[in-house]
This record gives structure tokens, sequence and C-alpha cells, in this order.
């Protein structure tokens, strides 16, 4: 056997003594190799990834110092025939011992190329001048990558691996988490390497799972359907039947259980969803009714106005906040917090500031951390453009 096959057989901790010491073992020893296993997941949104491997150190068989004999010495550049197994040309099985393997939970994309959801087998091919290869493999239940045939292969994509910090364990990990979008990376010695998932249904998954979540316990409880309808709002999707959760916010969504409310909240969580539909007239008719309504407390006006606001209804916002400020001209916090950021976002710095001001002079106790924010926004809408 020569050495590049000596080498790559060691990372891959194949031994002649106890093969039975895994995970996969009748009873339970140290994982061969003392490559303790490890999983790492991470969430995008509705979405779980998750990855299982063994990790082998820099500093192992016996203790060795491999740093800068990692990367394509113990772990060969290419595909290679390690004299194992049926296959003749096998990437690395990224660790030691059993398949490491990559599950995700709903239909994802890597590098921009679809992934079903499932569970798959992680390998990857190293290159020494030129991008490596992520390979994912719809056989995970192999041994390392000696079964590998790339008949089975379910994605291909590339990567160049980068320079990092020195990582004794063989690492994987999650970066640069968004809501929508992760960043996968393997570390170890001084090498880095990542793949991107992206989720670009992910609001779909959201409404989908609210659609199926109203039908059960959570549909026994009115703000939750007021919840679904403010979801598609925000995001301007769904709203035929985002009008139809606002209406069973206001009124009974299941019989036996409290009824929904008619309050300025609901209705304004209505009319917002007609006026985004362009029904503005029945809009206008839901807004008129929920103005009329008297006793709404300043912190529910506060919020619905913030709601319009980030929905981009700004006249809207700013009508409601405003008659917060008339119904309640003895509050003078939340009512000028709320035209302070609603005029803020429709440009009129002078009445912003005024707003920011007078809140500050009327700032409650419990509030008070907030002040240094304020004074923030103030600089910035002074030094602005």
């Amino acid at each position: 056997m020569n050495r590049r096959i000596g080498v790559f057989l060691a990372v891959a901790l194949i031994t002649l003594a106890p093969v039975h010491a895994q995970i996969l073992s009748e009873i339970s020893l140290p994982p061969n190799g003392n490559n303790e296993r490890a999983e790492v997941s991470q969430w995008i949104g509705l979405v779980k990834v998750s990855i299982e491997y063994h990790s082998p150190n820099v500093h192992g068989g016996g203790g060795a110092d491999r740093t800068g004999h990692i990367w394509g010495e113990l772990v060969p550049y290419g595909f290679i025939d390690a004299g194992l197994g049926p296959s003749r040309a096998i990437p690395w099985r990224i660790g030691a011992n059993e398949t490491t393997t990559i599950t995700v939970s709903h239909d994802v994309k890597i590098e921009g190329k679809d992934l079903k959801a499932g569970t798959y087998g992680l390998f990857l091919e190293l290159q020494k001048d030129a991008a490596w290869t992520w390979i994912f493999s719809h056989n995970s239940a192999g041994w390392g990558s000696f079964q590998y045939d790339p008949k089975d292969d379910a994605l291909r994509v590339t990567a160049n691996p980068q320079d990092a910090p020195y990582t004794e364990f063989m690492t994987f990990g999650f970066d640069e988490r968004r809501s929508d979008y992760a960043l996968a990376y393997l570390q170890w010695e001084k090498k880095r390497i990542a793949f991107h998932i992206s989720v670009p249904n992910i609001t779909d998954l959201y409404v989908s799972e609210m659609r199926r979540q109203l039908q059960s316990w959570p549909g026994f409880r009115p703000q939750n359907w007021q919840l679904a309808a403010q979801f598609c709002l925000l995001r301007k999707v769904n709203l035929d039947e985002a009008l139809i959760w606002a209406d069973k916010a206001i009124s009974e969504p299941f019989r036996g259980v409290p009824v929904g409310r008619e309050d300025f909240s609901t209705l304004h969580t209505k009319a917002a969803i007609l006026r985004a539909l362009g029904r503005n007239q029945e809009a206008d008719e839901v807004a008129k009714k929920a103005f009329g309504l008297q006793g709404t407390d300043p912190i529910t006006i506060f919020r619905t106005g913030m709601s319009l606001l980030a929905a981009g209804q700004k006249t809207q916002a700013i009508e409601v906040l405003e008659f917060n400020k008339k119904q309640h001209p003895d509050e003078k916090y939340w009512t000028r917090v709320g035209l302070a950021q609603a005029y803020a976002a429709t440009g009129d710095k002078a009445t912003a500031i005024k707003n920011w001001e007078e809140a500050i002079a009327n700032v409650p106790e419990d509030m008070r951390a907030q002040v240094a924010d304020m004074q923030q926004q103030i600089t910035q809408l002074k030094q602005g453009p």
C-alpha cells in the first residue's frame, strides 16, 4: 500500500481491531479512534438543518502534531482508490467512522441549486489548485465513503477553501444566519470551506404552517387569527385568506369559546388588508368604525399605528397616531413616540424631531433606558441628508 493510500486510511480510522466499537455496534463502546460523534443543527425559519459526523483532531494518531500535513496529505486531493469497499474512486468522508450526513427538513437550495428534503451522505472532493466540491449523496447509510458511487449523487456544488484560525477538532457550524438563509461551514486545522443554504419559499412555509395550526388548538384564540392576518399583511402575501383570518379575529372562530373582538386593533387590521387589496372604500368604512369606538388605550392605538407603518401604509399610520394624540391629550410619551417614527418615515424631519423631544421630556421612569436611543434618532435626523 503506498503512503498516499495509507494516510487516507489513517484519517478514515479504519482498523482491523474492534470495528464493532462504533455507534452501530451491538454494545456501547468508545468510537473508533476516539473520534467522538458530533452533531450540529440550525433552524432557518421553520427549516431544520442537521449535520452528524465523527470529529478527528489535528493531534491524532498517538498525539503527533499533524499541523501543515492535513490537507493534501492526511486528507488526499481528488478521488482515490483506498483498497477497501466496492468503490475504486472515493472522495473524503469528512471526518471519521460512519458516513457524515446532512438532514434538511424541507426543500432548500444549496448554492442556488435545489435539494429535496431528506437525509444525505455528505462528502468532499479536494483539489490542490481549484475549487473543492461538496457532494450530497442519496446513500447516507454507508461506512465512510467506501461504498461511494457517483450514480447516487443528489447534488454537487463547488466552493473555495479559505484560510482560517487554527481549529484542533474538525468542526461543522453555521454562520451568517438570516430568516431565509444560513452558511454551513467546515473548519479544521487552518482551513474553512462552506456552502450557502437558502429557503426561497420561507414565507409560504410560514403561511402553510399557520393555516394548519389555526385548525387546531391555536385557532381557539382569536388573537392568533389576527396575528396570522398581520403576518400576511406585512409581507403582502395570501391577502384574500388573510382577510378571512382578520374577520375571524373579529367574529367567533369556534363555538363555545370567547368570541373575537371588534376593537380598534382588529378593525384596523381588516381595514389595512382591504386597502392592500385595493378595496379602499371598504377599508375607509371599517377604519371609520374603529375611530368611532371609545375607550381604546394609547398603547393599543400606538401598536396599531406601528403595524400600519410597517405595512407601508404611512398616511393611515399618521392618521391613527394623530387620533391617539387627540384621544389622549394627557399622554405625552406613547403618542409622541408613534408620531416621531411615522413622520420620520415620511421625511418630515422637523415634526419628527419635535415629537422625539416631547417624548424625551415626558418619558416614564420605566422607559428611561430608551432616552439614549431617542436622542440618537434626533441626531441622525439632524445630520441626515
